[in-house]
Protein backbone atom coordinates (compact mmCIF):
# COMPACT_ATOMS: atom_id res chain seq x y z
CA UNK A 1 0.00 0.00 0.00
CA UNK A 2 1.33 3.45 -0.85
CA UNK A 3 1.99 6.13 1.69
CA UNK A 4 -0.66 8.37 0.10
CA UNK A 5 -3.31 5.64 0.49
CA UNK A 6 -2.32 5.08 4.14
CA UNK A 7 -2.53 8.83 4.85
CA UNK A 8 -5.97 8.99 3.19
CA UNK A 9 -7.25 6.06 5.29
CA UNK A 10 -5.88 7.63 8.48
CA UNK A 11 -7.49 11.01 7.65
CA UNK A 12 -10.85 9.30 7.02
CA UNK A 13 -10.53 7.41 10.31
CA UNK A 14 -9.71 10.58 12.26
CA UNK A 15 -12.62 12.42 10.63
CA UNK A 16 -15.02 9.57 11.50
CA UNK A 17 -13.84 9.45 15.12
CA UNK A 18 -14.23 13.23 15.45
CA UNK A 19 -17.79 13.11 14.05
CA UNK A 20 -18.78 10.30 16.41
CA UNK A 21 -17.32 12.22 19.36
CA UNK A 22 -19.10 15.47 18.47
CA UNK A 23 -22.41 13.65 17.92
CA UNK A 24 -22.16 11.91 21.29
CA UNK A 25 -21.46 15.21 23.06
CA UNK A 26 -24.55 16.81 21.53
CA UNK A 27 -26.67 13.84 22.65
CA UNK A 28 -25.36 14.15 26.22
CA UNK A 29 -25.93 17.92 26.45
CA UNK A 30 -29.07 18.61 28.45
CA UNK A 31 -31.77 20.88 27.12
CA UNK A 32 -32.31 24.08 29.09
CA UNK A 33 -35.00 26.73 29.19
CA UNK A 34 -35.70 30.15 30.68
CA UNK A 35 -38.30 30.33 33.44
CA UNK A 36 -39.92 33.72 34.08
CA UNK A 37 -42.07 34.01 37.21
CA UNK A 38 -44.31 37.01 37.85
CA UNK A 39 -46.20 37.72 41.06
CA UNK A 40 -48.74 40.41 40.12
CA UNK A 41 -50.64 41.01 43.34
CA UNK A 42 -48.45 41.90 46.32
CA UNK A 43 -50.39 44.06 48.77
CA UNK A 44 -47.41 46.38 49.27
CA UNK A 45 -43.90 47.08 48.05
CA UNK A 46 -42.52 46.54 51.56
CA UNK A 47 -39.99 43.73 51.90
CA UNK A 48 -39.08 41.27 49.16
CA UNK A 49 -40.71 38.44 47.27
CA UNK A 50 -38.89 35.19 48.02
CA UNK A 51 -39.12 32.86 45.02
CA UNK A 52 -37.89 29.27 45.11
CA UNK A 53 -37.81 26.70 42.31
CA UNK A 54 -37.77 23.12 43.59
CA UNK A 55 -37.30 19.59 42.30
CA UNK A 56 -39.29 16.72 43.77
CA UNK A 57 -36.29 15.84 45.95
CA UNK A 58 -36.10 19.34 47.49
CA UNK A 59 -39.77 20.42 47.60
CA UNK A 60 -40.75 21.18 51.23
CA UNK A 61 -37.58 19.36 52.41
CA UNK A 62 -34.53 21.42 51.46
CA UNK A 63 -33.35 24.65 49.90
CA UNK A 64 -34.61 25.43 46.40
CA UNK A 65 -32.44 24.52 43.44
CA UNK A 66 -32.95 28.09 42.16
CA UNK A 67 -33.86 31.07 44.33
CA UNK A 68 -34.38 34.81 44.06
CA UNK A 69 -35.17 37.60 46.51
CA UNK A 70 -37.02 40.08 44.34
CA UNK A 71 -37.82 43.74 44.86
CA UNK A 72 -41.53 44.52 44.56
CA UNK A 73 -42.47 47.49 42.38
CA UNK A 74 -46.08 48.70 42.26
CA UNK A 75 -47.24 45.36 43.68
CA UNK A 76 -45.42 43.27 41.05
CA UNK A 77 -42.35 41.05 41.46
CA UNK A 78 -40.62 39.25 38.59
CA UNK A 79 -37.76 36.75 38.57
CA UNK A 80 -36.03 35.22 35.55
CA UNK A 81 -34.07 31.99 35.81
CA UNK A 82 -31.97 31.18 32.74
CA UNK A 83 -30.42 27.89 31.61
CA UNK A 84 -32.67 25.76 33.81
CA UNK A 85 -32.46 22.09 32.78
CA UNK A 86 -35.78 20.86 31.42
CA UNK A 87 -37.77 18.66 33.77
CA UNK A 88 -40.38 18.70 36.55
CA UNK A 89 -40.36 21.60 39.01
CA UNK A 90 -42.56 23.36 41.55
CA UNK A 91 -42.39 27.01 42.60
CA UNK A 92 -43.05 28.25 46.12
CA UNK A 93 -43.14 31.98 46.86
CA UNK A 94 -43.88 34.19 49.83
CA UNK A 95 -43.92 37.90 50.56
CA UNK A 96 -41.19 38.42 53.15
CA UNK A 97 -42.48 41.77 54.41
CA UNK A 98 -40.05 41.99 57.34
CA UNK A 99 -37.09 40.67 55.27
CA UNK A 100 -36.04 38.11 57.86
CA UNK A 101 -35.44 35.50 55.13
CA UNK A 102 -38.07 33.02 56.32
CA UNK A 103 -41.81 32.60 56.30
CA UNK A 104 -43.39 33.69 59.56
CA UNK A 105 -46.21 31.76 61.22
CA UNK A 106 -48.91 32.65 63.75
CA UNK A 107 -50.77 29.84 65.51
CA UNK A 108 -49.29 27.35 63.03
CA UNK A 109 -50.58 29.23 59.99
CA UNK A 110 -48.56 31.34 57.54
CA UNK A 111 -48.49 34.99 58.63
CA UNK A 112 -47.14 36.15 55.25
CA UNK A 113 -48.85 35.86 51.88
CA UNK A 114 -47.65 32.92 49.78
CA UNK A 115 -48.35 31.14 46.50
CA UNK A 116 -47.47 28.03 44.51
CA UNK A 117 -47.05 27.13 40.87
CA UNK A 118 -50.38 26.13 39.29
CA UNK A 119 -51.88 28.63 41.79
CA UNK A 120 -52.77 25.66 43.95
CA UNK A 121 -54.11 26.73 47.33
CA UNK A 122 -55.45 23.60 48.98
CA UNK A 123 -55.98 23.28 52.72
CA UNK A 124 -52.94 22.02 54.57
CA UNK A 125 -49.31 21.95 53.51
CA UNK A 126 -48.51 22.25 49.80
CA UNK A 127 -47.97 19.00 47.90
CA UNK A 128 -45.66 18.23 45.01
CA UNK A 129 -48.60 16.87 42.99
CA UNK A 130 -50.53 20.13 43.27
CA UNK A 131 -47.61 22.40 42.39
CA UNK A 132 -45.58 20.44 39.82
CA UNK A 133 -45.21 21.51 36.20
CA UNK A 134 -43.05 20.33 33.31
CA UNK A 135 -40.48 22.83 32.08
CA UNK A 136 -39.73 21.79 28.51
CA UNK A 137 -39.36 25.16 26.79
CA UNK A 138 -39.09 28.83 27.75
CA UNK A 139 -41.98 29.38 30.14
CA UNK A 140 -43.71 32.30 31.86
CA UNK A 141 -45.67 31.62 35.05
CA UNK A 142 -47.97 34.03 36.85
CA UNK A 143 -48.37 33.06 40.49
CA UNK A 144 -50.89 34.83 42.65
CA UNK A 145 -50.58 35.23 46.41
Amino acid sequence: MSNNKTIEIMNNLITTIALVFLTSISCIAQETATLKITVPNATSDTGKMMIGVYTQETFMKAAPVYAANVVIIDGVATAIFENVPTGDYAVNIFHDKNENGRMDFENGRPAEAYGLSNNSMSMGPPTWGDATFLLKENTELTIRL
